[in-house]
């Protein structure tokens, strides 16, 4: 579907310019549900973190051998917070381990305004961390068939040799903040949110699913994959924050690409494409 062309001023140059539909219904669908779900399950997951503030690798812990990769946590002789990384301890009193909860200080490894809910609830957080868990894969199930389907996948998020081509060229854009407004995903965007929607949010969900004793039951071997539940849950917690980086990458890149555009595009489907650039040289924008 298109509309009707007009003249604006880029940072290019004067250019002409029309309306597109970039984003089906679906898309746009499922999009809002995983910011939705994402929101959820990162304040609940550190909920339920913050119930026992340490990470290991292996199937246990144990008094006996030290697995652990990172503790975070309070010293109650000095009253300060710490975090404490393969064995590098940095003071972090105030934010982590130590924060103020209704004007007292407090000890718990995230603060209050970082957690759901706020107050220290594991039953509550693990309640709303396994809904928003299956709705998620619910969610990108849906997405997964309807993109094998009309051909989302294979045509807006696997790099061909052009793509790989320009992937250097195109990072450079994005690295100096210059975009270019085209009907598809650049080479930078399609090995992006490939990464992430079919590495990243698959390692979530199965990692998720090897600390859970209900599926463990069912598919044993799951845990083995991870080597332990221990790592699972590490690794669960590692790609939960690369996730978070991703978003907050994503953010600035939407910023400063044209806001307006990109919101527009993501609610109703309408995207404002250059018609006409001077070249071919640029980056898309997010």
């Amino acid at each position: 579907m298109k509309w009707p062309a007009k003249k604006i001023s880029t940072s290019h140059g004067a250019t002409n310019t029309k309306l597109i539909l970039r984003h089906r219904f679906l898309t746009r669908v499922t999009h809002w549900s995983w910011a939705i779900c994402l929101f959820f399950l990162l304040l609940s997951g550190l909920q339920i973190f913050n119930a026992h503030p340490v990470l290991y690798i292996g199937d246990q812990s144990g008094f006996d051998f030290s697995n652990r990769i990172l503790e975070i946590g309070a010293n109650y002789k000095t009253g300060t917070g710490f975090i404490d990384l393969f064995g590098i301890r940095l003071d972090t009193t105030g934010f982590l381990g130590i924060s103020k909860t209704n004007g007292f200080d407090s000890a718990r490894a995230f603060p209050a305004w970082l957690t759901l809910p706020s107050g220290q609830d594991l039953a509550g957080g693990r309640r709303v961390h396994f809904f928003f868990a299956w709705f998620f894969v619910f969610t990108l199930l849906i997405w997964l068939v309807s993109g094998l389907v009309n051909g989302h996948i294979r045509k807006d998020l696997i790099p061909g040799g052009q793509d790989l081509r320009s992937l250097k060229a195109d990072f450079l854009n994005h690295i100096k903040l210059k975009f270019y407004h085209t009907a598809q995903y650049v080479s930078i965007q399609k090995l992006t949110y490939g990464i992430i929607l079919f590495v990243v949010f698959p390692i979530i969900i199965l990692s998720g699913l090897a600390m859970s004793p209900g599926f463990n039951a069912i598919f044993p071997g799951i845990t083995e994959i991870f080597g332990g539940r221990q790592t699972a849950r590490t690794v669960h917690f590692l790609f939960m924050f690369i996730l978070s980086g991703f978003f907050i990458i994503h953010m600035i890149m939407i910023l400063a690409a044209g806001p307006i555009n990109l919101v527009r595009s993501i609610v109703t489907g309408r995207y404002r494409i250059e018609a006409s650039p001077k070249s071919t040289g640029g980056s898309s924008d997010e």
